[in-house]
Formats: C-alpha cells, sequence, structure tokens
C-alpha cells in the first residue's frame, strides 16, 4: 500500500531549479536582468568579501529567478539583497534555525488540517457526501507559497541558502557535514513560484482520483459462473486493485483455487478495459458473471451500461493537474522529470535502465520455470503475483485470520499491540513505548495507507482494513507494513537532527521499511519458519515481486510519456493507449516467460489513477529492503533501523552507502537467487 503524503506531496512541486514561467513564444520570462544581477553580486562580494562569492552569486540568481514585477523594481531587488544577504556564519546558523522552526508549523499545521479535513474518506463510516468530498479535495496549503513570496520570506531563503542539482548533491554530499546537508535542503524549498490556483487543481485532481479507487469495490459474493454458482463468501468485498489481487494471491495451493483465481482475473480485465457493468461496482443488488459480462437480478437477467471511461478519465484529469505548472519548470518541463530527478531524486533513465536489467536477466526465466514445476502446470499471466514462495503460502489462511480477529477485534487494539510488536523486533521497552506513543490506528474506508506527520507533537496514522470479525489476515498484513511507514515516519521526525532533514530520500525507502515489516508479520503472530531454506525462498519471493511491480512501472512511465506526446487524447483514446503499452510491455518481457501474448494484466494497477509516477517506488523499495535485510541479518534489526532512518533525507545512493556501503543495486538480488537455484528444486 502506499505512504499518503499530504502537504509533503505538495512541496515536491516547489522542488526545482527554475526560472519564471515560460511566455507564449515559450522563452523564459525573466524581471531581473543579467546587468542588475551582476551590479548586486558584484556590490556584495566587495562588502562581504571573495570567501562568500559562491553563496552570493547563487543566491542573488536564484532570488532573481523568482523575483516578479509585483514584488518589486530592479533597485528594490537590488536593495533586498543587500539587505538581507548574511555572510556571518553565526547569524546564519540563527537564520536557519528561525526558518526551519517556522516551516515545522507551517508544515506540520497545514498537513495536520488537510489529514483531518479527509477524515470521513479516509477512515470506513457513513455513506460519503458531496461535502465530505470537497473538503477532502480541498488544500488548506494552496496559498502557502504565495504568501511566503509576498512577505518575502521565500526570497530570504533562496537568496541566503544556495540551491544544489542533484548531481551536484550526489556527488559533494558524501563529504558534506549534517548542517551542509540541512542547508542544502533549505535550499530546495524554493526555487519555483506556481501559483495557488494551479497547486489547488493539483490537490483536487488527486483527491478526486484517490476517492474514486477508495469507493471502487467489487462484491465478491455476488460474482458467479455460467450456471450460477458462486465461490466467494457473500459479505467479502475488495477493493481494486489491492483486495483483488491479496484474493487472488490467498489461493495457490486450494483445491478450487486455479478457478477463483480465473474468476478475479477476469473480473481484473473487464475493470482495465472498462466493460465492468456500472452497476456491479460497489453495489450488492446484482449477480454478475464476469467470463460472460452479464448482470442478474432476481435470478433474472438485465441489460446494464459498461463503465464509463472513468478510470481513464481520472488519470488523464490528474496529468492535466500535473502538466498546468509545466511552465514554472522550464529546467523540468514535464512531472516525469519532476517525479524522478525531483521526487525520487533518480533520474527516469537509471531507473528504467535499472528495472530492464532485473526483468531481462536469466534468472527471472528460470524462477519462472520453478514456479510452474511447482504449481504443475503452465503459467498463467495472473501468476505474476504467485506467492508459494512465502511461509504463510503453506499455512491456511482462515486460520491465519481466525488468529488474527482474536488478537486485533478492531484498530484500537492493533494500537495498543504496537509496543508489544516492537519488542519483538528488537526495540528496547522504552523505546517501543516511545515509538507507538506516536502512531494512531484507524480502520480505512480505502485499502489502507500510512499518513506520517510534519511536526512533532502529531502523529502519525496507520489505517488498515477491518471486517466486522475484526482484522482479518489480509487487513493484518497489510497493517505491518503501514506500521513500517509509520516507525520510519517517527524516527525521522522525531530524532532527526535537523528539521530539514526529516524524512527520507524518497518514498521508495519508506516502502523498504514497510517491507521488511511486512516480511514478518507471521513471527510477530509467534509463527516461526524454521525453513532451512528460508534465505532462498526470500530471496526468489523478492525477485519474483520486483518482475512484476518493475513491469508495471515501465508501463505507469510510458503512458505518461505517451500522455505528453498526446495532451489532447480522450479518456476513450487513453484507455486504448493504455492497454496497447500494458501488452506491448507483456509481450517484450513477460511473454517469454509465460508463453502467453497480450495480457493487458500490467495496466491493472490503482496506484497509476490515484498517485501519478508513485510506482517506480515499489520495486526501488524492494531492492533497497533486500540490501538492508542482507546486511542486517546478524546484527541487531532494532539498532540498525534506527541508525540508517536517522540519517534523514540525503540523496538515494548517498544515504544508501551510509546504510549498508554501497549503492542501489540488483547485483545482491541476483547472487541470492542464483544460490537459491541450485538448492530450491
Amino acid at each position: 500500500m502506499k505512504k499518503l503524503i499530504l502537504l509533503p506531496a505538495l512541496l515536491l512541486l516547489v522542488i526545482a531549479g527554475c526560472k519564471q514561467p515560460a511566455g507564449k513564444s515559450g522563452a523564459t520570462v525573466s524581471f531581473i536582468n543579467q546587468a542588475t544581477m551582476d551590479k548586486v553580486i558584484k556590490q556584495l562580494t566587495d562588502s562581504c568579501g571573495e570567501q562568500a562569492k559562491f553563496r552570493i552569486e547563487r543566491g542573488v540568481k536564484q532570488a532573481a529567478s523568482l523575483w516578479q514585477q509585483e514584488d518589486g523594481t530592479a533597485d528594490e531587488f537590488a536593495a533586498f539583497c543587500t539587505g538581507n544577504f548574511i555572510a556571518d556564519s553565526a547569524k546564519l546558523q540563527v537564520l536557519f534555525e528561525k526558518l526551519q522552526n517556522a516551516f515545522e508549523v507551517l508544515y506540520g499545521n497545514f498537513n495536520k488540517m488537510g489529514m483531518d479535513l479527509r477524515v470521513p474518506v479516509d477512515l470506513d463510516g457513513p455513506e460519503l457526501t458531496p461535502v465530505d468530498e470537497i473538503f477532502a479535495s480541498f488544500s488548506p496549503s494552496a496559498h502557502l507559497t504565495d504568501d511566503l513570496f509576498q512577505n518575502k520570506i521565500a526570497f530570504i531563503t533562496a537568496l541566503n541558502f544556495p540551491f544544489y542539482s542533484l548531481a551536484e548533491k550526489t556527488e559533494m554530499g558524501a563529504n558534506w557535514n549534517r548542517t551542509q546537508w540541512a542547508y542544502a535542503r533549505m535550499g530546495d524549498v524554493f526555487t519555483s513560484r506556481v501559483p495557488a490556483e494551479l497547486n489547488q487543481k493539483v490537490a483536487d485532481a488527486l483527491a478526486k482520483s484517490d476517492m474514486y479507487i477508495s469507493e471502487y469495490n467489487i462484491m465478491m459474493g455476488n460474482l458467479v459462473d455460467a450456471s450460477g454458482k458462486t465461490y466467494f463468501p457473500a459479505d467479502m468485498k475488495l477493493i481494486t486493485h489491492w483486495g483483488l489481487r491479496d484474493e487472488l494471491k490467498s489461493h495457490y495451493g486450494k483445491p478450487d483455487g486455479l478457478e477463483k483465481q480465473k474468476m478475479v482475473y477476469t473480473v481484473m480485465k473487464r475493470i482495465i478495459d472498462q466493460s465492468i457493468p456500472q452497476e456491479v461496482i460497489n453495489n450488492k443488488e446484482f449477480r454478475w458473471n464476469p467470463a460472460d459480462n452479464k448482470i442478474l437480478k432476481d435470478g433474472k437477467e438485465v441489460t446494464f451500461k459498461p463503465e464509463p471511461e472513468t478510470r481513464y478519465e481520472m488519470l488523464l484529469n490528474n496529468f492535466k493537474a500535473m502538466k498546468s505548472v509545466d511552465p514554472y519548470y522550464p529546467a523540468y518541463p514535464t512531472f516525469s522529470q519532476r517525479a524522478f530527478e525531483l521526487g525520487m531524486e533518480i533520474p527516469e533513465a537509471d531507473v528504467e535502465k535499472l528495472f530492464i536489467s532485473l526483468i531481462t536477466s536469466p534468472e527471472i526465466k528460470q524462477v519462472g520455470a520453478l514456479i510452474s514445476k511447482r504449481l504443475g502446470r503452465n503459467l498463467e499471466p495472473f501468476d505474476i503475483w504467485y506467492d508459494g514462495f512465502k511461509a504463510r503460502s503453506s499455512i491456511n489462511e482462515d486460520e491465519l485470520t481466525v488468529k488474527t480477529t482474536g488478537l486485533y477485534p478492531d484498530a484500537k487494539a492493533f494500537e495498543k499491540d504496537m509496543p508489544n510488536i516492537l519488542r519483538k523486533l528488537g526495540w528496547s521497552p522504552e523505546r517501543a513505548d516511545y515509538i507507538a506513543s506516536k502512531v494512531q490506528v484507524d480502520p480505512a474506508r480505502g485499502s489502507g495507507h500510512a499518513a506520517g506527520a510534519a511536526m512533532r507533537g502529531d502523529k502519525a496514522r496507520l489505517r488498515t482494513r477491518l471486517t466486522p470479525q475484526g482484522m482479518n489476515y489480509k487487513g493484518y498484513n497489510i497493517a505491518t507494513h503501514e506500521f513500517g511507514h509509520n516507525v520510519e515516519q517517527t524516527i525521522d521526525l522525531y530524532d532527526i537532527d535537523n528539521y530539514m532533514m526529516q524524512g527520507v530520500p524518497n518514498t521508495a525507502f519508506t516502502e523498504a521499511l514497510a517491507f521488511l515489516f511486512q516480511k514478518r508479520d507471521l513471527y510477530l503472530l509467534g509463527i516461526n519458519d524454521n525453513d532451512p531454506n528460508k534465505e532462498h525462498l526470500a530471496a526468489l519471493d523478492a525477485i519474483w515481486s520486483c518482475y512484476e511491480i518493475m513491469g508495471v512501472s515501465l508501463v505507469d512511465m510510458q503512458v505518461w510519456k505517451w500522455m505528453y506526446d498526446n495532451p489532447n487524447a480522450t479518456p476513450a483514446q487513453l484507455k486504448e493507449s493504455v492497454i496497447t503499452i500494458a501488452k506491448d510491455v507483456w509481450n517484450k518481457y513477460y511473454a517469454p516467460v509465460f508463453g502467453t501474448k497480450d495480457e493487458p494484466i500490467l495496466a491493472i494497477y490503482s496506484h497509476m489513477i490515484d498517485n501519478p509516477l508513485y510506482l517506480s517506488n515499489y520495486p526501488v523499495g524492494h531492492l533497497i529492503d533486500f540490501q538492508v535485510d542482507g546486511y542486517i541479518i546478524d546484527k541487531n534489526f532494532a539498532k540498525e533501523v534506527d541508525r540508517m532512518y536517522t540519517q534523514g533525507r540525503l540523496v538515494p545512493q548517498v544515504w544508501m552507502k551510509g546504510a549498508v556501503g554501497s549503492t542501489i543495486s540488483v547485483e545482491p538480488m541476483l547472487k541470492a537467487v542464483d544460490e537459491a537455484l541450485t538448492v530450491i528444486k
């Protein structure tokens, strides 16, 4: 599941080195000319000395790139710079402390307001009303950037704290001390100037697509085959795609499992191509035969309307919202560039190369053949979610649910048990109580997520789905994943040395810790895996998980490239393109392993719709998780997690070197899989 980010997601939109918005001709408009900048730089260098020249040049140019006519004349700009540049290191530290303290107040409270306004749509409860959806779409911080430019705080920050490119941070950052890193992160804050109305447009589009997915449930007990036979419990309601996927995964090794899996996959394909009847979405009134695509009421077939291209309309609306701010980022003129180079801080080409190197490795074909042999049949497309390498695969999920519902009849029971969970993972009782006290657990309306606090004194939120009987095993498995997010969110907020360094390099790093927690879910239930081959099985499970999500991520990347090439596309055209791209990626990287062509399954992932270009964080998170898990195998889990995550928001490769001594790589996983394939037959 995702780590829900509210205000920080908006902050990603302002982390870029750029100038004023482009004019009609496409040329960059700059109110402050070069002559004025040169004059100010000379004046400041003459008065402050050559030792300050680097900061002066960068600060003046950065402030000039943001200064607009309404901010004052060129002479007023010059006076502002000469009056507000700070050369003295002690006074600069004072300014830094005051700024970061103020930003914690602002970002923290706006983040809390946003989460509180979203409670009706995020938490399980009464049916949503239009007012709930309006407040969920509202961004309290939409005007914050405008306000901070108007009162000149943004210019004071940009003038005194230089912005460094990703290449500079990666190359120079390895030798920076903590103060230098914190100053560099302060320099990231004001490097673009997106109008408030566009920030609100982005927030509105994201909120609407999130609500669309959160309310997209399939009534599994109402699914029937041609003879009218049902296969799933009458009260089972599963969200797309996570709930459907997890249900499919749970049926490996069961007598009627293959039939159920094929039915779930048929449902997924109907969602992808939008042939699913509108009437069966989040509605208990109709029975549905997904294979023949017929719906029945009171035993009689009735006509229906397929869902209009709503799924792709949501994706297109997110694209249009993100594209609307492109002119304010001439150095990074597409959302794709901002998502990778500014958000993930790894260039998209590097991420794509990393993924392709793994999914085209000979090990993948060997693992696929092994899975086919273990299943005793040819691979089906949905076997990208094969779950047979996990310890829980040999345990009846119903038995696990009996255990989890008994332990956690409601959300508060899980919250109460969090200190015990942390103690089992190696934290001292005092430390476990400290971390757990800063996390609040609530029942989710959607799939479940973790929402971090943005100021000390506030709590991180853990949301997971509950049934009337309590937390079933699926909900528990999600909850352990989300709790990993919450632990990260707490450690690198409350225990970080500078607020500007709070967080992780990118969301892949919080996904890594969430995966580390999730894979220990049975251990936390007191179920020990004594299989001597468990490390080999874990390696096989890891590479197969990467194989699936890397393909999905490649589809996501290519879809965004297509939208930029076709900005005026209709939802129907986008639908056809997404399906074509998904099939093309399948045919290139999956058909050689699975033996079937033109499968659309890689287009089912919900984050493609409600969380633009987030998906790549999952496979990168898997790689980080694998490297970290291998590094700490003979060490204290809790101490290592505390050590690694108090590094804060370094750039990814610097963080990894500090954590495990090497950069992000597929090689450790491939090496482990090679060893596993010699043992697991």
